[in-house]
């Protein structure tokens, strides 16, 4: 009410104008000051490189149920086909072994591998990918595809993605890989990995995970788990979660985004809480009270029981401990279309200390000479 207050006294006086100002003023000063802390930013876009020689041979793994039938809807096998490509269909009762399947089409020749399906399966694939040194194509075709969204991709016509075959360029990214197996985006461990199970998660990642995550925390009883990054312990977190290179500032839950995929480093989030109130908190992101934040190139994670569900890539699976997460930079070449969406610039985060030292304000132990 104070606000309102003040604008209708200064409304009465005709001063208002003045309000207006001073906010405008207001306004202008903070974006100012916030990009005069935060500094340049060079370097945020991952370096692009030919994709050459042409592949004469590709390979495309398509599933028709992913995304609610994105493959059908956007005609994507006919497409492929007529650039040439020789396209396998997932289909039928039973389960597909698609790892399987992308290796015996590189013993046949396959020169290229590229998957229209969720992240599970395009980690699968880029595995194999990476493994035999050919190039990878993402079409996003998946429910959310936050790899594709990453890369900068259109996510809402995943015919646009087959533009690399014709024009296209090279990214190499990091994959991550756990227990022996790749992943694209995360791993996540404890109320993360509950959370993946949740019948809603695949529909609705953002909300599910928003909705239940305080819920679960506060209510884990799973295995303790006990986690080990280089010379960092984080002891006994209810949640954790692993990801290929960190996400973006204030992302506690792997749903945000990553600037760049080739920095060769994990990001690890920890979180510990002990009561709702710290639970609820965690909406404030990385500066809730209990969230561990780092980034590593090896994690390993311990745990009280033999074995632990992790959700790997959105695919909850179980695992034997010690489970331990790595990262293998610049192990995939992803061919992605010159002309796409790409990725905004990230907001730029604030130096606190550089703050801290044009105001004079000393860090403990330190003197600043005012003369």
């Amino acid at each position: 009410m104070a606000p309102i207050a003040v604008v209708v006294v200064y409304a009465f006086r005709d001063l208002l104008w003045v309000a207006v100002l001073s906010a405008v003023v207001w306004l202008l000063a903070g974006i100012t000051a916030r990009l005069a802390l935060a500094g340049n930013q060079p370097d945020w876009r991952m370096p692009e490189h030919p994709a050459r020689p042409p592949a004469r041979h590709p390979y495309f793994i398509m599933n028709p149920k992913s995304g609610g039938g994105k493959v059908g809807k956007f005609d994507l096998k006919r497409k492929a086909e007529d650039l040439g490509v020789e396209v396998f269909l997932i289909g039928g009762s039973e389960p597909v072994d698609v790892a399987k399947v992308a290796r015996e089409a590189v013993e046949r020749g396959a020169d290229l591998l590229g998957v229209a399906g969720g992240d599970g399966t395009q980690a699968l694939v880029a595995g194999i990918a990476a493994g035999y040194g050919i190039p990878f194509v993402v079409i996003s075709a998946g429910t959310r595809n936050h790899f594709a969204l990453d890369l900068g991709l259109d996510r809402e016509d995943p015919s646009a993605c087959l533009g690399a075959l014709s024009d296209g360029v090279e990214l190499r990214v990091d994959l991550g890989v756990i227990n022996g197996q790749t992943f694209v985006n995360n791993a996540s461990f404890g109320a993360y990995a509950e959370i993946v199970e949740t019948p809603a998660y695949r529909g609705d990642k953002l909300n599910t995970t928003l909705n239940t995550l305080p819920d679960l925390l506060q209510g884990h009883r799973g295995a303790r788990l006990r986690v080990r990054a280089d010379s960092t312990e984080i002891e006994a977190p209810q949640a954790l979660l692993v990801s290929n290179n960190p996400y973006g500032t204030g992302d506690i839950a792997g749903l945000g985004r990553r600037v760049r995929l080739d920095r060769g480093s994990l990001g690890v989030v920890g979180v510990t809480v002990g009561s709702a109130w710290q639970a609820a908190g965690l909406l404030r992101g990385k500066h809730s009270t209990g969230v561990k934040v780092l980034t590593t190139k090896q994690v390993e994670i311990i745990a009280d029981t033999p074995q632990i569900p992790v959700g790997v890539d959105g695919e909850s699976v179980l695992m034997s401990t010690p489970v331990t997460c790595a990262i293998s930079p610049g192990a995939l070449r992803v061919w992605v279309p010159r002309d796409r969406p790409g990725v905004p610039a990230p907001k730029p985060s604030v130096s606190w200390s550089r703050l801290r030292h044009l105001a004079g304000v000393p860090h403990p132990g330190q003197t600043i000479d005012r003369r």
